[in-house]
């Protein structure tokens, strides 16, 4: 991974260097604080934790695994900052003690679950699973799934971001956020957008993050979602940082006054909310899908207006 052009790219851009780690990540977390306190318009960030590839008897296989990010990791920078951060853990289903892990999390903080199937290679629809969902649904903790291409790490098997893979997890009543508003991830060819109405329509339970939408492979699907205005009560904000935002879907659809404006905002969390905006797609925030998750949640949850 450390050769990986995307993440020199990312290191050359943060001053991130691979050979001091505890220092990089100081760093990255500094930088990340100066610019989310410095946005007009998001409040809090979701720190996400990232999981490792388990053998078929549940332990970890280090040799498959890329990336590690541990839970205890974000769960400690959120106690840290509790007015910048909150902590979404991620589990693979597929360890041992998954749901162990869980219940453990949720009695630390976190406020929901991040997969990545490609890279984590495992199939969300297995029936295997459906125990682990059933405990999400009891905690109140929604499952951020990443769906379509994954390009930054490795993906084994790409079938796995198939957002139809989701209905196992649905069906057993957990609350579900598609990442990337299930944008397939390959330009303008969105294969997923029916799946996409479909599940708004008949689960609920399902919503869809707008992250990583201003990218070029997947701006085609903001584009999309644009003109569907009966649906941006499920979609809610997000920006798959530390990537870039760009501008780039305005060009033609707004004042050229407006896109100067755009250029000149450097907070990537503000460039991704006012692109968004400026495009007329509406959305909410994790509040929303924190309040369905957890009906028993007072009324007067004290989460920002956009994270």
């Amino acid at each position: 991974m450390l050769k990986s052009p995307l993440f020199r790219f990312l290191l050359w851009k943060h001053q991130l260097s691979p050979n001091d780690s505890s220092l990089a990540n100081r760093k990255y977390i500094q930088d990340l604080l100066d610019e989310l306190r410095a946005s007009r318009h998001v409040q809090q960030a979701v720190l996400l934790a990232m999981d490792g590839v388990y053998t078929t008897d549940g332990r970890i296989n280090h040799q498959a695994t890329e990336f590690l990010i541990s839970n205890d990791y974000v769960l400690q920078q959120a106690k840290d900052n509790p007015n910048d951060f909150l902590a979404g853990v991620s589990i693979n289903p597929q360890r041992i003690d998954a749901i162990e892990e869980l219940h453990r999390c949720a009695e630390a903080g976190a406020i929901l679950v991040k997969v990545l199937p490609n890279s984590q290679q495992f199939n969300p629809s297995q029936s295997r699973y459906q125990k682990f969902y059933r405990e999400l649904a009891k905690l109140g903790l929604p499952l951020l799934s990443h769906v379509g291409y994954e390009f930054s790490l490795m993906g084994k098997d790409q079938s796995v971001g198939d957002p139809n893979r989701l209905r196992t997890a649905l069906e057993e009543g957990a609350t579900v956020i598609a990442a990337h508003a299930c944008s397939y991830g390959l330009m303008m060819y969105e294969k997923f957008y029916p799946t996409l109405l479909e599940f708004v329509n008949h689960y609920p339970n399902f919503y869809a993050d707008i992250s990583a939408l201003t990218l070029p492979n997947r701006l085609g699907m903001l584009l999309k979602l644009r003109h569907d205005p009966e649906i941006f009560d499920r979609l809610i904000f997000g920006t798959d940082y530390p990537l870039s935002v760009f501008h780039l879907p305005m060009w033609g659809m707004t004042k050229l006054s407006t896109i100067r404006h755009m250029r000149a905002t450097t907070i990537r969390f503000d460039r991704q909310y006012l692109v968004c905006q400026n495009l007329g797609l509406g959305f909410g925030s994790l509040q929303t899908v924190i309040q369905s998750a957890r009906p028993h949640v007072p009324s007067d949850l004290r989460l920002p207006p956009q994270t």
